[in-house]
């Protein structure tokens, strides 16, 4: 298991945080549409690429790339669906229990995934 650095960390949040406000920006000053096309940038995955260089290097920075990008593939997809699950069960069910679904689904999916295939 590799280990991560607290400048790692700090990144990681900063990255993180630092998006999550960019899309409320957005979202509010240029519609709902344009900040959910924005909520769906790879802040948190980029930050960890970036942190992966301070922590490693040669073969195991390499290999680990790999490994967090295959694993990025695989966590876009599953958002995708959770967004079009968002979407359908929100028309049903009304939005609180439309998310509430969604998030549980989201869960058992990417846990399954983690579990049997990762």
């Amino acid at each position: 298991m590799a280990t991560i650095s607290l400048f790692g960390i700090i990144i990681r949040f900063l990255l993180g945080g630092g998006a999550v406000v960019a899309c409320t920006v957005i979202s509010r000053k240029a519609g709902t549409k344009i900040g959910g096309i924005f909520a769906a940038f790879p802040a948190v995955f980029l930050a960890a690429l970036l942190t992966l260089r301070l922590d490693m290097k040669g073969m195991d920075l390499i290999h680990q790339s790999i490994i967090l990008s295959q694993g990025a593939l695989v966590g876009m997809f599953i958002n995708i669906i959770c967004a079009m699950a968002v979407v359908y069960f929100s028309d049903r069910l009304g939005w609180k229990k439309g998310l509430t679904h969604s998030l549980i689904g989201w869960f058992i999916v990417s846990l399954g995934y983690a579990v049997f295939l990762g």
